[in-house]
């Protein structure tokens, strides 16, 4: 069994439940294996990153399994604006955030409402200078856990989102996309784009981050923020303090 989101945004559930924590969101276009069904909840394994979670049943469209095999071939093209529309033969409009994807559009047996889209799309790999400009798009962005848009994001939500738009694969978690990339023995060895984790007392990693030029990084702390860097840790000139204790520096490209 598979689906595709054919809403903006739905939430990813731990649990099969309206009051169960969101662990990510599916935006749009997104498709995945259903594993499990449990009355009125499915639970998914998104193709992108192998993510599961629980989604509604009334917030998906299902396909069939050689459907679903043609969008794990077919190159990702993504809406690369803040917020754009797909429409419908009947004009009525629907919002779709950056980073949705459209690849299934072009697909009439998936697209069976004739969804057309005439925004700005990206797509394939782009120089890896690209990336602190497509993750200033997301500045000021809430911080919204499980969150993977400008309208709410988390921190490994935004270092996943902002080099997926630019063609590269991260994992889901600040912990799994700590295990990727090749790690770095000093902040001055990294470049713009490389990712920098943060761990706890018990040294988990907890945070991630996109390192910016002359010491700065861009991550998502109450909301997508821009603060110091150094070799203790994220420093926030407006409180004086550090608040994320630096555990390693890793180059993914």
């Amino acid at each position: 069994m598979f689906g595709i989101c054919n809403l903006a945004i739905i939430p990813l559930r731990f649990e099969p439940s309206d009051r169960s924590e969101i662990v990510s969101q599916v935006l749009f276009g997104e498709h995945f294996r259903i594993l499990e069904k449990n009355k009125q909840w499915s639970k998914i394994q998104l193709h992108y990153d192998d993510y599961e979670g629980w989604v509604d049943e009334k917030q998906f469209q299902a396909i069939s399994e050689s459907d679903y095999n043609l969008l794990c071939n077919d190159a990702i093209i993504l809406n690369a604006d803040l917020i754009e529309y797909v429409n419908s033969p009947n004009n009525l409009l629907m919002p779709i955030p950056l980073g949705a994807s459209l690849s299934f559009l072009s697909n009439a047996g998936i697209n069976k409402g004739n969804l057309d889209f005439e925004g700005m799309k990206i797509s394939g790999i782009k120089p890896k200078n690209n990336l602190i400009n497509t993750a200033f798009m997301y500045l000021n962005a809430p911080y919204l856990w499980g969150g993977k848009t400008p309208f709410g994001i988390d921190c490994s939500g935004l270092t996943q989102m902002v080099y997926k738009l630019n063609g590269y694969k991260l994992m889901r978690d600040a912990s799994q996309q700590a295990t990727q990339g090749e790690a770095l023995s000093f902040i001055e060895e990294s470049e713009p784009g490389d990712l920098a984790f943060f761990d706890n007392e018990e040294g988990k990693i907890i945070h991630v981050g996109i390192i910016m030029d002359d010491n700065y990084i861009i991550h998502a702390s109450g909301k997508v923020r821009i603060d110091r860097l150094d070799h203790l840790g994220i420093y926030n000139a407006e409180t004086n303090r550090h608040t994320h204790k630096l555990r390693v520096i890793k180059k993914i490209i």
